[in-house]
């Protein structure tokens, strides 16, 4: 028997023991994509997560190795998804992944790390489209410049809301479009500084 569940965690600590409350529960982790997918199991397992990213499958592998041969099998995750999942099959291994509070802290300043580059790769793009004029955000201040229709101001009437309506959906998606990018740009810094936070508050507790 197997399930799935949608959820969104940040904070790495609470996503393990949400996993771990699972795993008490008859219910292992063994994917992890956009959702959660658990098998039953008789016995539960101790579930840990780090979080890196890989240029080559070498090393990816050579990092998977490593846990395995410390007692910690490797479950989800793959070179570039960053989380990585983890879990206990030697009753011989240590009772976490981490050797210290520092090295734990750590996952999070990986991760800012990440979002941070997804942001700064983002902002150069948005700077050059904005530059070849390909975006214009002056048009969002001024909402009418996004319907095309010559004309289309001077009409009244049916012919005006005919052709009002005909485009409406285009000039919506026009506006969007245009504002997809710095929302990830938002997003990502957003996503950057609350993973510094948390490796600043990891270290305290240190």
């Amino acid at each position: 028997m197997s399930m799935k569940k949608f959820k969104f965690f940040f904070n790495l600590d609470k996503e393990e023991k949400w996993l771990n409350e699972q795993s008490n529960e008859g219910w292992e982790l063994y994917d992890k994509k956009a959702d959660y997918k658990f098998r039953e199991k008789a016995h539960s397992s101790t579930i840990k997560i780090d979080y890196r990213t890989f240029k080559s499958k070498k090393d990816f592998q050579d990092y998977k190795t490593l846990f395995k041969d410390s007692g910690w099998e490797h479950i989800p995750g793959s070179k570039t998804s960053g989380k990585q999942y983890f879990k206990k099959i030697e009753k011989s291994a240590s009772a976490d992944i981490f050797s210290d509070n520092f090295s734990k802290a750590e996952r999070y300043q990986r991760m800012a790390r990440v979002w941070a580059s997804l942001a700064m790769s983002y902002l150069v793009i948005l700077i050059s489209l904005y530059l070849t004029k390909i975006v214009d955000f002056q048009t969002l201040l001024n909402p009418k410049s996004l319907y095309l229709t010559p004309g289309l101001w001077d009409l009244s009437g049916s012919s005006f809301w005919k052709a009002f309506l005909f485009e409406t959906p285009f000039a919506i998606g026009r506006g969007f479009s245009w504002l997809i990018i710095p929302t990830l740009v938002l997003l990502y810094i957003i996503f950057a500084v609350k993973a510094h936070y948390h490796y600043k508050n990891a270290l305290l507790n240190d």
